[in-house]
């Protein structure tokens, strides 16, 4: 989780880019992993079934993706910990966004295995973002 979004990525998403008509992109959404242990996580983004807006915290079923936004005090928990806890609460998309040393961003994306139950390594992007999944989108990280 960013605390302080130096990147601007927590505006961008629920304003500039809506996914479909029956999923939304919020921030500020709880999602609860598991009952027991209690374990409720609340990422930079989520994206989640449109019909499901009243349900808090909302589950790992209605979520088809969560993105975090890596701050220096959170790159042990977003690069390691997260990446567990989605994978196992069955999440299919998890992307990270980081920034480079020299100011670039870099969006890490992840899917989820269905036989391994663990996530695979996709595409890392800087520049442009294009994908045809989880819906096709065009991002100009420039612009963000």
């Amino acid at each position: 989780m960013c605390p302080s979004d130096t990147t601007g990525w927590l505006g961008f998403w629920p304003t500039r880019w809506t996914p479909r008509p029956d999923w939304n992109a919020d921030t500020d959404f709880d999602v609860r992993l598991q009952d027991v242990p209690l374990t409720n996580r609340r990422p930079d983004v989520v994206v989640y079934r449109a019909d499901t807006i009243d349900l808090t915290p909302t589950r790992p079923e209605h979520v088809l993706m969560v993105v975090e936004v890596v701050s220096p005090g959170s790159q042990t928990t977003d690069r390691i910990v997260k990446v567990d806890q989605y994978a196992k609460a069955g999440i299919v998309f998890y992307w990270r966004i980081e920034q480079a040393a020299n100011g670039v961003p870099l969006i890490y994306t992840y899917i989820l295995d269905p036989a391994t139950g663990a996530y695979r390594t996709g595409d890392m992007f800087t520049g442009t973002v294009e994908v045809s999944a989880p819906f096709p989108v065009k991002i100009d990280l420039g612009k963000v």
